[in-house]
């Protein structure tokens, strides 16, 4: 069982970690990839725009992950 408060958790520090929780190293590695593009984006500010749009899809995609994996095993979620 995963948990998905856990997911949301990892991703919200640090966007892809909640991925790489779920079992999804690919999708985690790529999303701190960006993670780190948004950090030097901010030198010119868009990077204040696109940072918080990965970090809310990161956390997003993370706790629905980690509950499509728990509905499949015939569990619940949990926070």
């Amino acid at each position: 069982m995963k948990s998905a408060g856990l997911a949301a958790v990892l991703s919200l520090i640090l966007p892809g970690v909640g991925q790489i929780y779920n079992g999804q190293i690919l999708k985690g590695i790529i999303l701190i990839i960006i993670d780190a593009i948004n950090g030097a984006l901010m030198f010119v500010l868009i990077g204040f725009i696109t940072w918080p749009i990965t970090v809310l899809y990161a956390v997003y995609d993370a706790y629905k992950t980690a509950d499509r994996i728990n509905a499949r095993r015939g569990g619940t979620s949990s926070f």
